[in-house]
């Protein structure tokens, strides 16, 4: 029997891991740390950062190279079939590493519920017949860093709060009914597709990192600011996480 941890980490910030995450961490056999290419291997030193100050005990941690998603290929197809190779990849690390079964622990940024897929992919293995059970340790998302960073409440009073993606944004425009609207995976000034008028944002990259970049503001003043500031951290850091809360006033 294989006993699957997926452990949310938040932000990547050691301080930010709960008692929980830390227990489940250390209470791992093993532990699979992907590695995203040479443009993004801060996030696999974020990961070991983790473990170094975290872990105390030994734990074996392996490495594995995370499949590419296809981006020439309708978007839902592309997704799937790259969540069947990293269950693959995921099933020949344990297979290899711990064939007689135990705890695995795989690292999620922010909470695995939130706009992630590892229990997406977890599910893959129980379907593929492996012994599995899956336990998730949640975690601080970013939406909840970004608020904390910017000392502002995620919803207006009484008020609903509508969290999508870049993709969805871009594509639909802003939707009906919503004051408040979050988003997350935005590859990249979704919000200029909007009439800023009226528009506040509260935008941050790297939310709770030392690398924190932090603009707030009408959107028609400050949506030229942040896509510059985007651009120009990507380009730096090879890699970028951002997400920003958008509010209606008119």
């Amino acid at each position: 029997m294989i006993d699957l941890h997926l452990v949310g980490i938040g932000t990547g910030n050691p301080d930010h891991l709960t008692r929980a995450a830390i227990r489940a961490l250390n209470g791992a056999d093993l532990i699979l740390l992907p590695r995203k290419g040479t443009e993004k291997a801060d996030l696999a030193d974020l990961r070991r950062q983790i473990c170094d100050a975290v872990l105390e005990r030994p734990v074996r941690v392996v490495e594995f190279d995370l499949p590419r998603r296809a981006s020439d290929r309708p978007y839902l197809g592309a997704v799937a079939e790259w969540h069947d190779a990293i269950a693959q990849c995921w099933c020949a690390a344990v297979d290899a590493h711990m064939p007689q079964g135990g705890h695995v622990a795989l690292m999620v940024w922010g909470d695995p519920s939130l706009y992630d897929s590892s229990l997406r992919i977890a599910e893959r293995l129980g379907a593929a017949g492996l012994p599995l059970r899956t336990h998730v340790v949640p975690g601080i998302t970013s939406l909840q860093v970004l608020t904390a960073a910017h000392a502002i409440p995620l919803n207006r009073l009484g008020a609903p709060v509508t969290i999508t993606t870049g993709r969805r944004l871009r594509d639909g425009g802003w939707p009906d009914g919503v004051q408040t609207l979050a988003v997350m995976l935005d590859s990249g000034g979704a919000f200029e597709v909007l009439k800023p008028d009226g528009l506040h944002i509260w935008w941050g990259a790297y939310v709770g990192m030392a690398e924190e970049v932090l603009i707030a503001g009408a959107l028609g003043d400050v949506a030229a600011e942040i896509v510059e500031t985007r651009a120009r951290l990507r380009a730096a850091h090879g890699w970028i996480m951002d997400i920003y809360l958008l509010q209606r006033f008119d």
